[in-house]
């Protein structure tokens, strides 16, 4: 299946409660065309004690904030982190506010020691609503439930169930910031042309294409994986598995999986696992570029896929690498991902050929002191103004959103719009990433070291199964 026509091949029945349906039903904008904000004022004045400066429109809602600081933990970092940071630019031109941003790799371990420290950041980005449940019940005094403001273009810019997952017990904490799609095999369209192979379109065509590799290149292995990631080593694992039990066991098994209905070794979760190994711990299949099985557990999840681009007059080292949309990022400046370019994508099939199932994740906003600007960029983050800008300033592509306030011709490249269309199409069926929706004991914790176990040591999958189930709180 061509990339190009994944939106209709993508299409199925409209998606049960975890489904992210990414349409919303928009409330109506205020006077000026936009959500007030905390601190803001009607007046147009958008420059900190002067006339509107030019493209503050936009941000007059947020008020005069100079001199004052919001600080930022993410775990978005390197390349990302750049266009992250000159998103905020025009933000802290307008209203005079500074924004403080630390990207860290140790994000998921070091907040939690941060919080309890008392030193929690003003603002952090939460890559697993797991992970926000956890913070709400065990540090309830630390975190800060958005304003109005924020909960009002959440209403009016995103999918209902985008909205249930920032929500803890009734009460709405956290917006929507960036959303991806995980279920993409990057590949050299060059390397598939000069050998005639063709994208395939079920999981035993995929399977056949890795053995017609194997054999065609016998110094090079199919499959590049990488699960390493600092503190968060592992989480590459978990979406390889995610998307494995969407696709052998059904969209209604991985609904009760994340939600524990049934337990974590459940013999259809086991099943999954089994399908996934038949890839990734076959060392005739893995770990091309780097070297035996194990090595998936020390390679960086940045550079596992690089081993697809080969040199001049060299074979490449691997063909098939697993990853996100938001992987664009990692190849090298000027690499040309397109549909005949360097590297491009196509959609992991299914088993069965006809369902298209979808893995997806994002992150979510969340604010740890009470205050105006700390109100006002909470709100600013959940505007389409910050989608629109974001998209601007991300010229080397890789990154899209839920935000239907979103213009898609302000993305990048064909590659995110696709994306971007894909996750907004109503009928597609989209699972969010497990890991993040589990508790963070599981989901932040015992997954992603069992998974690097299955992995470093040839940990058996039962017994990597059983000790996740252990740890389920």
């Amino acid at each position: 299946m061509r990339i190009r026509n994944a939106r209709g091949a993508f299409a199925l029945a409209a998606g049960a409660s975890l489904a992210l349906v990414l349409s919303a039903c928009a409330p109506p904008m205020d006077e000026q065309g936009a959500s007030p904000a905390p601190g803001g004022d009607d007046t147009g004045t958008s420059e900190p004690g002067g006339d509107a400066a030019e493209g503050c429109e936009d941000y007059a809602v947020y008020g005069d904030l100079s001199g004052k600081k919001v600080t930022v933990y993410t775990s978005i970092v390197d390349v990302e982190q750049v266009d992250q940071e000159e998103s905020y630019d025009k933000f802290e031109e307008c209203t005079g506010a500074t924004i403080e941003y630390e990207g860290s790799r140790e994000f998921e371990a070091q907040l939690l020691v941060r919080i309890e420290s008392g030193n929690a950041p003003d603002i952090a980005y939460l890559p697993q609503p797991g992970l926000l449940n956890t913070i709400v019940t065990d540090f309830p005094d630390a975190i800060v439930p958005a304003p109005a403001e924020t909960e009002a273009n959440v209403d009016q810019f995103f999918a209902p169930s985008w909205k249930e997952y920032g929500t803890v017990d009734g009460t709405f904490y956290a917006a929507p910031l960036g959303a991806n799609m995980k279920s993409f095999v990057w590949y050299s369209p060059q390397v598939f042309a000069e050998n005639g192979y063709e994208i395939p379109e079920t999981w035993d065509e995929m399977l056949a294409l890795t053995d017609q590799i194997a054999a065609d290149y016998p110094d090079s292995k199919p499959w590049c994986v990488g699960i390493e990631s600092g503190d968060a080593t592992g989480w590459p694992a978990t979406d390889w598995i995610e998307d494995v039990v969407l696709r052998a066991s059904g969209p209604d098994v991985y609904d009760q999986w994340v939600n524990h209905e049934i337990p974590f070794n459940d013999p259809q979760i086991k099943a999954a696992f089994d399908v996934a190994d038949e890839i990734l711990r076959n060392p005739d299949r893995v770990n091309g570029g780097f070297g035996n099985v194990a090595t998936a557990a020390t390679t960086p999840w940045t550079d596992a896929g690089l081993p697809i681009l080969a040199d001049e007059g060299q074979d490449p080292q691997c063909f098939l690498h697993r990853a996100a949309n938001f992987y664009q990022n990692n190849w090298p400046e000027g690499t040309n991902v397109a549909e005949d370019g360097d590297v491009f994508a196509f959609y992991l099939p299914s088993i069965d050929g006809e369902s298209s199932p979808i893995l997806g994740g994002g992150e979510f906003v969340a604010a740890f002191r009470d205050a105006p600007e700390v109100a006002a960029f909470q709100t600013f983050l959940s505007s389409d103004t910050w989608a629109n800008e974001k998209a601007r300033v991300t010229e080397g592509g890789g990154w899209v959103t839920a935000n239907n306030g979103l213009d898609v011709e302000n993305l990048a490249t064909d590659f995110d719009k696709l994306a971007s269309e894909v996750l907004g199409d109503p009928d597609s069926v989209i699972r969010f990433d497990a890991s993040d929706l589990m508790p963070a004991a599981v989901g932040a914790g015992s997954f992603w070291r069992e998974m690097t176990a299955w992995f470093a040591e040839g940990k058996d999958t039962q017994a990597v199964l059983d000790a996740i189930e252990a740890s389920w709180p």
